[in-house]
């Protein structure tokens, strides 16, 4: 398939609001750094995969042809509002629609005049994408769907840009460890919330890092009880789907955290 770069990234607005900050500023600069890889692989399109996208009831795509507007995280609002403009892959979206129901999963599209976009959708596409010159493919995170049924999801989605000829950037956003100090932090002193959850963020980015895809799944459900890892590590499966499970390696630009919670910028070698 051509697959032209893969991503896992985090989807905070801390760094992105702040990048002054120190503990903020390795996150920004790494993804700053991703944004370049991605731009010197001429993707086509992106297929993207937020945590924060949350669905019950079906897979939904985002099929409305532009999307700009601004956003307030719900969290974060005091650090300021998010800008966007998003292009979308209309013919892919459409596709990935009906490939999702023929994998057995009920799957709709969504155009609505000013859907709210996720912060982690906004923040990734603000420093991969930052001149909206490619359009994107954004799936939701099912809250009932399993790591194996985003995986396939995710597959399919490859599959089908692939079919119709596109290159392709196969992006996952979402955090690592998901425990956040809370009580009031001088966020100049942020750091991961416990000694327990930065092992197990070193011990997963390792793996990435030397390739070792086996010992990477093999992980996964533990590491993701143990940290508390957001939505079960899914975005992961959505970038493990898109490559079909294999990879060579990863360079890790940034870890580090985002009010005690574990964020990483990963890009893939596969």
């Amino acid at each position: 398939m051509s697959i032209v770069s893969a991503f896992l990234v985090h989807g905070s607005p801390l760094p992105y609001l702040r990048p002054d900050n120190p503990p903020w500023s390795r996150l920004a600069a790494g993804y700053r750094a991703a944004g370049r890889a991605l731009v010197s692989s001429r993707p086509d399109t992106i297929l993207i995969y937020s945590t924060q996208w949350v669905a019950v009831l079906d897979e939904l795509w985002q099929a409305r042809p532009a999307l700009s507007g601004t956003h307030v995280d719900e969290n974060w609002y005091e650090f300021g509002d998010l800008d966007y403009d998003i292009r979308i892959d209309q013919p892919v979206v459409e596709a990935c629609v009906e490939g999702s129901k023929q994998l057995g999963i009920s799957s709709k599209p969504v155009d609505y005049d000013q859907f709210p976009i996720d912060t982690g959708t906004i923040v990734a596409n603000g420093y991969l994408n930052n001149r909206g010159s490619v359009p994107l493919v954004i799936a939701a995170n099912n809250m009932y769907h399993s790591w194996d049924e985003t995986y396939r999801i995710a597959a399919m989605a490859a599959q089908t840009a692939d079919r119709l000829g596109r290159r392709v950037a196969v992006v996952g956003v979402g955090g690592l460890s998901g425990t956040i100090f809370r009580h009031d932090i001088d966020v100049r002193e942020d750091g991961i919330a416990s000694p327990s959850d930065d092992e197990w963020n070193k011990r997963m980015l390792t793996a990435l890092e030397r390739g070792d895809v086996q010992a990477a799944r093999d992980m996964v459900p533990e590491y993701a009880e143990s940290a508390r890892v957001d939505m079960g590590f899914k975005h992961f499966a959505w970038v493990m789907g898109a490559l079909d499970g294999r990879f060579h390696g990863a360079r890790i630009h940034a870890y580090g955290a985002v009010y005690g919670s574990g964020a990483a910028v990963v890009e893939f070698r596969h």
